[in-house]
């Protein structure tokens, strides 16, 4: 299990700071990722080699920006949701060669909140990244059940 930070740093820049079970900082701006491992020196490569990492910062970028035209280009956008308030929009990448890599991305939230997004890799594994506030009340030991659980706004 991987905890850290990812932080929008405006335009198109990201970050992403992991905590545990290494020290790592990923940065990706300019069409370039940096990585940045404790007592190791920085590795650069373009963000042309790692498609999935364009996917999530298009899809970050677009959410946060809120430009939709953006994010309706790059995915296909289906929304669902509750009477009580609660969301989901899910992100299909339209690129078949990003969907050989990322099978879709799916945001959670309640009201205005977003609280989680669900990154289904194409080869079965599932990132999780609890958003906002959400991101402080990570189990110590997180389960697949606990993290849908938070997600859904449950106990």
């Amino acid at each position: 299990m991987v905890s850290g930070q990812l932080s929008w740093l405006g335009g198109d820049k990201l970050q992403r700071r992991v905590d545990h079970p290494q020290h790592e900082t990923a940065t990706i701006a300019d069409g370039e990722v940096t990585q940045q491992r404790d007592g190791k020196s920085p590795r650069h490569f373009s963000l042309k080699r790692a498609p999935q990492l364009q996917v999530l910062l298009d899809s970050f970028v677009a959410l946060l920006s809120g430009d939709a035209a953006r994010l309706q280009q790059a995915f296909e956008i289906r929304q669902g949701g509750d009477a009580v308030g609660a969301w989901t929009l899910t992100l299909v990448p339209r690129d078949a060669r990003v969907a050989k890599t990322v099978a879709s991305i799916r945001i959670d939230g309640v009201g205005r909140q977003s609280r989680c997004m669900h990154m289904q890799e194409a080869d079965g594994d599932l990132a999780v990244d609890l958003l906002g506030p959400l991101a402080a009340k990570m189990p110590a030991e997180p389960t697949r059940e606990a993290l849908q659980a938070l997600c859904r706004g449950k106990p």
